[in-house]
């Protein structure tokens, strides 16, 4: 019986919890990410929980029920109570609530009623039968408080902090056999089996809050995103619970996988406001994202060769010495007609930077020009240093996240030559077109275009919103749990 109620109770908090476990740690670093649940989310996540147990009643097994009944003249009976299954149910809505000062929930199911059928076997001296009951079990109150931590290694942990149950009464009536014997001593049998019941109800949601516990402590706290970036998400801090909300912050870092070199700038604090009309908010800083510049940078990635066959395959332009040649005079006469290579790459780590309602970003690179000789060797001809700005806005709409960028600034200089000294200022507004109306316009029909937001395995987000603030972005969104077999 007592199976019932630690299922109902932990399925409840795990499908709260894994709305953000689908989840090494540095004490005391700020988090890169946060995530908050509302009152609104807890009791979404309680609903479907109770829905769940109501339709997952059928499937539920329980153990047998064995005693010894003293009788009194008649000396002590032996039962045993089998194949347990329940016909009927009267689960009223629990309550569930923060918990702060557990730093928990506090969870109560009252006025629970429950009618069972089984088999029964006695044994009373030489005499040994069976047959069927009909079980009642009444008002059936249980109210559980967990807590939850944090494991040295940045899991989420839970622990039962302490558990009250009792059950009001239980109504037997047996069937079959010499049930009209024993039927009279119904109450000698209603007060054993009621203190069985009300004696395993919390022993068993501690139990399977060990189990739940084991499970999260398997669950990992680093991801490989590709074949050059893990994300670590362990807890930085222990979970922060007032009345009306839970904070979990995150570390949030991407890595080199190959070097998992930490970058030479810390995540700074932010300010995450509770969203009580919505079920969930997750915060990411804009350290995030720029770890995972500085992860890509460090593995040398944010560079490209380009020749003429690549770029300029679609135009009726080549990428050769005459064409530059309009740009920088002496070069057609010091290589005459012959086909070039760029190198572009960062001279420094791309910077994200997150002001309200605005996404900058900066990026510092250069392009190394090379003219290709007939026997393939490469000269080495001159470098372009360029120092660009972008700006552009994210939001939300039909579930898809989308934005919009803009170039901001765009600067070319000279960092040098081995053909002579050139102005770049005609290059530069060249460039600059260039970039606006081919570039920027092919990522704003991208970006408008949208892409659909993350899925869980049983959920999908709603009615979900996005703002930029200072220092990180913001997502506050409802969620629609899909309940499967």
């Amino acid at each position: 019986m007592c199976c019932f109620h630690q299922r109902g109770h932990s399925n409840m908090l795990l499908s709260v919890l894994l709305l953000f476990t689908s989840l090494s740690c540095t004490c005391g670093e700020n988090p890169a990410i946060q995530f908050i649940l509302s009152n609104k989310g807890l009791q979404y996540g309680k609903h479907v929980g109770t829905d769940w147990i109501q339709e997952s009643l059928e499937r539920v097994t329980f153990p047998d029920i064995s005693g010894e009944v003293d009788i009194g003249l008649l000396g002590s009976i032996d039962y045993t109570l089998s194949d347990i299954t329940i016909i009927k149910c009267d689960l009223p809505e629990p309550t569930v609530e923060f918990y702060p000062d557990a730093t928990g929930f506090k969870t109560s199911v009252q006025g629970l009623s429950i009618a069972l059928t089984g088999g029964w076997r006695t044994h009373y001296h030489i005499i040994d039968i069976s047959g069927s009951f009909e079980m009642a079990i009444f008002n059936i109150n249980v109210v559980s408080v967990v807590e939850l931590g944090k494991d040295p290694n940045g899991h989420l942990s839970v622990s039962s902090v302490s558990c009250d149950a009792d059950v009001g009464d239980v109504d037997i009536q047996f069937h079959g056999g010499a049930s009209w014997i024993f039927q009279p001593f119904v109450r000698y049998f209603k007060r054993h089996i009621t203190n069985e019941i009300q004696r395993n109800i919390c022993p068993n949601v501690k139990g399977i809050l060990v189990n739940l516990e084991s499970y999260l402590q398997s669950m990992n706290v680093s991801f490989d995103v590709d074949q050059v970036l893990t994300l670590d998400l362990p807890l930085t801090g222990l979970p922060v619970i007032n009345a009306s909300g839970l904070n979990l912050g995150f570390k949030g870092e991407f890595y080199n996988i190959k070097t998992h070199m930490e970058p030479p700038f810390k995540a700074q604090p932010f300010t995450m406001s509770e969203q009580q009309g919505y079920m969930f908010s997750v915060g990411v800083s804009e350290f995030t994202l720029n770890s995972a510049a500085y992860a890509y940078y460090s593995a040398g990635l944010f560079q490209a060769d380009i020749n003429d066959s690549t770029v300029f395959q679609y135009v009726h332009v080549h990428l050769n010495t005459t064409t530059v040649g309009k740009f920088i005079p002496q070069l057609p006469h010091m290589f005459p007609d012959q086909l070039m290579s760029l190198k572009f790459y960062a001279r420094e780590v791309p910077v994200f930077s997150f002001q309200p309602d605005a996404v900058k970003l900066g990026f510092q690179g250069a392009v190394k020009a090379f003219a290709l000789q007939p026997n393939g060797t490469q000269s080495p001809l001159f470098t372009l240093s360029f120092d660009s700005k972008f700006s552009g806005k994210m939001y939300i709409s039909g579930e898809r996240l989308k934005g919009s960028i803009q170039m901001d600034n765009f600067t070319l200089t000279l960092a040098a030559s081995e053909v002579g000294t050139f102005k770049t200022d005609a290059l530069e507004k060249v460039l600059t077109i260039g970039i606006k109306f081919n570039v920027v316009t092919q990522v704003n029909k991208k970006l408008g275009e949208g892409f659909p937001l993350p899925r869980m395995k049983r959920a999908q987000l709603v009615n979900s919103v996005l703002n930029v603030e200072e220092g990180f972005i913001a997502m506050s969104s409802d969620a629609e749990v899909v309940l499967t077999d």
